[in-house]
């Protein structure tokens, strides 16, 4: 065990970009699975090599791949830092999981319109009045209105297809 501390060096070089604040942990697991590696007889150097030389290589693999498993856990991936961590006071933020699901599905559904359809659909959406609308396009407000109604048949029919 003395010959692995004395090597510290090259792990905690290994694992320079590990955050502060878990490079001990990471540093500790990677001392322990070399004593363990050792004591099972899995450290098996290359003769031809000097064994400080080899037990440095061997200890930079093991650090290199615990570094490595580290980066892409997903606590340390996703961890996000808040005053309260269980958000046990706090309301659930944003729309709900399912309503998030049925835009998602309308949203696909409106993809399959008709460009024209799609537009009298978004027209909704606008400021202007479905008459200011018609103007804009020179046409009829009743024509536009019939397409808003046709162009929301055809997006009801689509999405009573895809729920069942």
């Amino acid at each position: 065990m003395e010959a692995i501390l004395a090597e510290r060096g090259i792990v905690l070089a290994t694992l320079a970009g590990i955050p502060k604040r878990d490079r001990r942990d990471v540093e500790a697991e990677v001392l322990l699975n070399a004593w363990n590696a050792i004591r099972r007889g899995l450290y098996r150097p290359d003769p031809k090599d000097k064994p400080r030389d080899a037990l440095r290589k061997w200890l930079h693999g093991i650090a290199w791949r615990l570094a490595s498993h580290y980066v892409n856990r997903a606590w340390a991936r996703r961890a996000v830092l808040h005053a309260q961590p269980l958000g046990l006071l706090r309301e659930p933020v944003g729309p709900s999981l399912e309503a998030q699901v049925a835009a998602r599905e309308v949203l696909e559904a409106m993809t399959e319109l008709p460009p024209w359809q799609l537009e009298a659909l978004l027209s909704v959406d606008d400021p202007e009045s479905l008459v200011q609308y018609a103007k804009r396009r020179r046409m009829n407000p009743s024509t536009a209105a019939s397409r808003l109604r046709i162009a929301r048949e055809a997006l009801a029919l689509k999405l009573k297809r895809w729920r069942r």
